[in-house]
């Protein structure tokens, strides 16, 4: 399963926009979503 989580962190980091100097406050709820997905995925990509 982490093999897949670590496939998937490759793509979103390629397919997905960055959200780096962005301020968080002002992010749609579609941006939010996006973001919390990324983080769920970078997450279970590098847990041991």
């Amino acid at each position: 399963m982490k093999i897949l989580f670590k496939i998937l962190a490759k793509v979103n980091k390629r397919v997905l926009p960055s959200y780096v100097s962005k301020d968080l406050l002002k992010l749609s709820k579609i941006d939010k979503i996006i973001i919390g997905y990324r983080y769920y995925v970078t997450k279970r990509s590098l847990e041991k």
